[in-house]
């Protein structure tokens, strides 16, 4: 049985506190959700809570964000949504932002350096190891299978990522008699260049402000499925067009990783990296807006969007096409982390950590630093 609804305070407190608290990824913020909003406070039910997650499902974006962004506009309207997604994302944003700084003015320290170097190899074992669990959910069928190898391979040969999620929901519909009238929005969508929606670059090595909002923008409206398919777009948009290294891209990642709140916040770190703190601010605004919006606009319109065939057939080929661009990433940052015997070995330290029920990626991360620091410290390894 639920309670009455709480006030904006009462919201904004709670909010504020998952924001500084919710480590571990997706998964583990949905389950704190439940276990705050559902089991202890009561403020909704346990099919309410499903069909907000459910609806966060079909959107692009980060999930636990945007799940955080439907519970504000179901209990606040959108005084309580504006307050809930920014109370949940802006503690980690700030939190990545002084990374940044720390970042540009200690970064060539060799304590650094060996710290980074053992955060890199964990950061690819999280990436695969996420792969591995949403595979089972998102490859259910031998066309879904298909089509994550097409996209595998597409990734490889550094096709841009939204072509391939457009092919690929194209294909899903065509595989399953349902591309038809309704399905031209996906074919224009398909069509479009490369840098059309994502990637907006300036010359070579360098970037404007307006391009950098516009790329991390198009990032937020169209990173479906798994929020790790943000890294194949910011590879495409950054690393791909000689913004970013490799190195930086896992660097970034890894501090999205051991914040609490959402991983998107490593547009923070990439922005403050490309343009100093109006990048940083920027970038963090560019791809959360799209979850601001959709929300509101979606919020009422969810019965509705349930109970289409058609979009639920899309999505699946969206997700399928999604885990093969993030083992395409996956593989690529692999080749820039295990560089050596002791960054394999790190790896598969944090692979057989994970394994273990309760041990989450905060903590096999820092175990992946003091592992690099303490390398370092005695020599073991030639370095980098």
């Amino acid at each position: 049985m639920t309670v009455p609804a709480p006030s904006l305070g009462q919201l904004a407190g709670v909010f504020l506190r998952l924001g500084l608290t919710a480590f571990g990824g997706p998964a583990a913020h949905v389950a704190l959700f439940r276990d705050e909003l559902v089991r202890r406070r009561r403020w909704l039910s346990d099919q309410a809570y499903l069909d907000l997650l459910g609806a966060a499902d079909l959107l692009p974006g980060p999930t636990s964000t945007e799940v955080a962004l439907g519970v504000g506009r179901e209990l606040g309207g959108l005084r309580g949504m504006a307050l809930t997604g920014i109370l949940f994302i802006l503690p980690a944003s700030l939190l990545v932002l002084l990374f940044a700084i720390a970042y540009d003015r200690l970064g060539s320290q060799p304590a650094m350096r060996w710290l980074l170097y053992g955060l890199q190899p964990v950061v690819v074992v999280i990436v695969i190891r996420a792969l591995l669990v949403l595979a089972p959910t998102g490859l259910p069928t031998r066309t879904a299978r298909i089509l994550a190898i097409g996209a595998l391979l597409a990734g490889l040969l550094d096709v841009h990522p939204l072509l391939v999620l457009g092919a690929a929901a194209m294909a899903m519909l065509l595989a399953r008699g349902l591309l038809g009238e309704g399905s031209a929005g996906l074919v224009v969508l398909a069509r479009l260049p490369g840098g059309a929606i994502v990637g907006v670059t300036g010359a070579a090595g360098s970037i404007g402000l307006g391009a950098l909002f516009l790329t991390f923008l198009g990032i937020g409206a169209f990173t479906f499925g798994s929020g790790y398919l943000l890294l194949a777009f910011l590879q495409e948009a950054f690393v791909d067009t000689g913004l970013l290294t490799t190195q930086v891209l896992l660097d970034a990642v890894a501090v999205g990783q051991i914040t609490p709140g959402p991983l998107f916040t490593t547009a923070t770190f990439i922005g403050h990296q490309l343009a100093g703190m109006p990048g940083a601010i920027l970038a963090t605004v560019g791809i959360f807006l799209p979850s601001f919006l959709l929300v509101a606009a979606v919020h009422p319109l969810l019965p509705r969007l349930r109970a289409s065939v058609r979009l639920a057939v899309l999505l699946d080929g969206v997700n399928a096409a999604a885990l093969g661009l993030i083992g395409a990433v996956a593989a690529e940052l692999a080749g820039a982390a295990l560089v050596d015997a002791w960054s394999v070995i790190i790896a598969a330290a944090a692979a057989a950590l994970l394994a273990v029920r309760r041990a989450g990626p905060t903590l096999a991360l820092f175990g992946g630093g003091v592992a690099g620091l303490a390398i370092g410290a005695l020599g073991l390894s030639p370095g980098q």
